[in-house]
């Protein structure tokens, strides 16, 4: 029988989406130089990068978990570990915005952002590992997984890049900006203890 813990599961995978990172913060400030619009093909490709990040995670996770069962504690404590580390960086996260981009990026600069992002590789890895590792051995449950990921992946670019002038505003603000970060990073040090089995 398949678990899943869905409450750490739906918290480490939102929060992980949607808090600045490369693809986020370079969609926000092409939604702000160029508009939504032309923001498309580039969020395409980091979509279709997040994809295959997550579908060959999934593979690999599998693949070791299978091979090797005593890794799966070890993982969880590596993935509760890489979480708490998440945490520390959000909390002091300053959401800067670059404002020099001449023209706005393609599909190939988006799909080519994600396979070289570590942040990418180490969320996908700890999410098969220590999430989604009931799944990993199922191929159809593994696609699924992998769309609905992209699927928050590219929602998650679509909201920094329609409210990124928004966002940039307000992410000015001192007190907003700890109020957010305090918040998004007591969700993930949650996630870690449940993940750990602390909880």
């Amino acid at each position: 029988m398949l678990t899943v813990n869905l409450i750490p599961l739906i918290s480490y995978v939102l929060i992980s989406t949607f808090t600045p990172g490369p693809s986020n913060i370079s969609t926000a400030s092409m939604g702000v130089l160029h508009g939504y619009k032309n923001t498309l093909n580039y969020q395409a490709g980091l979509a279709v990068g997040v994809l295959l990040v997550m579908l060959l995670s999934g593979w690999v996770s599998g693949l070791l978990l299978s091979s090797l069962p005593a890794l799966e504690p070890a993982l969880r404590y590596i993935g509760a570990g890489y979480i708490l580390y998440l945490a520390g960086v959000i909390l002091k996260a300053s959401y800067t915005f670059a404002d020099d981009n001449s023209k706005p990026m393609g599909f190939g600069h988006g799909f080519m952002l994600q396979l070289l992002n570590p942040k990418l590789m180490v969320y996908a890895l700890t999410l098969f590992s220590a999430f989604l590792a009931p799944i990993t051995g199922n191929t159809k449950l593994l696609i699924a997984a992998v769309i609905l990921l992209a699927m928050t992946s590219f929602c998650a670019t679509s909201v920094w890049a329609l409210f990124g002038s928004v966002i940039k505003s307000y992410l000015h603000h001192p007190q907003v900006k700890a109020v957010i970060n305090i918040i998004l990073s007591l969700f993930l040090v949650y996630t870690a203890v449940v993940l750990a089995g602390l909880l």
